[in-house]
Formats: structure tokens, sequence, C-alpha cells
């Protein structure tokens, strides 16, 4: 099993605490200039005490979902899909909220690894409030079949990965694109760009592959695909 987590800016990073970091599998933490959706910037408007020490919140999340990760129900009857023929699985992603970089071999020689899909749980947490859920390793799977079929190379950009009740109450009030009971709040979804890769291309590949929900937000910039049944719509 690999986990690698590694910030953009390594170069000023104390040696002990990356050692640490990447001992736990987590990225460490560095500011990133991104575009982000229109509700997720009116939200976050109403969280500004988000805004203090990223790292802080980074070791908080870790923290928490140590004493509290269980795995996603999915795991117990996890069965590759038929278009996954690898017995071991690579991803990487970099978290556009909170600069955090991971990657990770999620499966290795025919088995879903745990510590692996931890660390993405952590990566892909509640920004807003640091809350951690396990991910669905279908999704990763979708996420990976996805990558390969339009020659992505590198991190998987994460908008919006798990979003807790509270969080998504709050988007479903500011924007009616939102839903109600999105699958990001059972760690079935995610928010995704590919750099290098067009977007309207991200959204063929994904509709094509029958594997899951596909969602097109061109003016938001990312494609939403999850592991729930095989539809598609656009926002």
């Amino acid at each position: 099993m690999r986990v690698h987590g590694a910030a953009e800016r390594a170069d000023t990073i104390d040696l002990p605490e990356r050692r640490r970091a990447l001992k736990a599998g987590l990225g460490l933490v560095a500011a990133v200039a991104m575009p982000v959706p229109a509700w997720a910037r009116a939200l976050h408007g109403a969280h500004t005490a988000h805004n203090g020490s990223t790292a802080k919140s980074a070791h908080a999340a870790a923290h928490g979902a140590h004493a509290a990760h269980a795995a996603h129900p999915a795991h117990s009857q996890y069965v590759a899909h038929a278009l996954i023929k690898k017995p071991s699985r690579e991803l990487s992603f970099l978290n556009l909220h909170t600069g955090e970089r991971l990657r990770a071999e999620y499966f290795h020689n025919g088995q879903v690894v745990p510590g692996a899909m931890h660390a993405i749980s952590v990566l892909m947490r509640d920004h807003y409030n640091n809350k951690v859920h396990p991910i669905d390793p279908h999704l990763l799977d979708i996420a990976h079949v996805l990558q390969s079929h339009v020659g992505g190379r590198g991190a998987i950009d994460i908008v919006c990965g798990y979003r807790s009740p509270e969080t998504n109450a709050m988007m479903h009030e500011a924007s009616a694109g939102v839903a109600a009971h999105s699958m990001h709040i059972e760690g079935r979804a995610m928010d995704i760009r590919m750099p290098g890769t067009r977007l309207g291309s991200i959204r063929k590949a994904a509709v094509a592959l029958k594997m899951g929900g596909v969602g097109y937000y061109p003016h938001d910039d990312f494609v939403h695909i999850d592991s729930g049944p095989v539809r598609k719509w656009a926002g």
C-alpha cells in the first residue's frame, strides 16, 4: 500500500512535521487561489471562522477522524465494477479549498486498503466544519476509470467531496441546484475537474461509462459524479 501526501510548497515545510504528515497519509496544507461556484462563495461569507489556520483544521479533522472513523457501509459488499481490471489501483487528489494533496493506492491485490481509504476520507472532508465521513470505494472506481478513459494524468481537483447534512442544508437553502438529499452526504459523490482535460470531455466520458450519476455544471466549472443510479443532468 502506498499513501503519499505532499504540500505544494514543500520547500517551506519543517522536515519532522512533513514526515509526520506523510506517515499519517495526509497532505500538508498550502493556500491556493481558485475559482469556486457561486453558491460556495455565498456560503463561505457566512463561515468566516473557517478562515483561520487551515493547518490546525486539517490536524483537528485528522485527529477526530482517527478516533471515530468507520468503513463506508459499501466496503462490506464491495465488488469491483466489470470495467475495473487492475488488481491494484491508485488515485491522486488536490482539495481546492484546503490545498491538501494526496496520492493513495486505495485498492491493493484485490482488497480495499483501509488506511488509504481513511486518508482519502480526511482529504475529502467537509471543509466548512471539518467533519469526516467514509468515502464509497465504488465512487473512487468511477473516478479511476473516468480518468483513464479521458487520458488524464496527475491529481484530480476536488471541488466538493463529503458534505455534512448541516452544510448541505445551507447550500440547498442558498441554491435550488443543490439537492436536499444530496449523495455528497453519504460520501458517494464528488464534484471534480481534471487539469488539462476539457469539462465537456469529462462529462461525455462519464455519461458513456454508465457507472453512476453525472451532473454537468459548466458555469461553475465542474462535473459531478456519484455512485448512485445511472442518470444525467445539467445545472
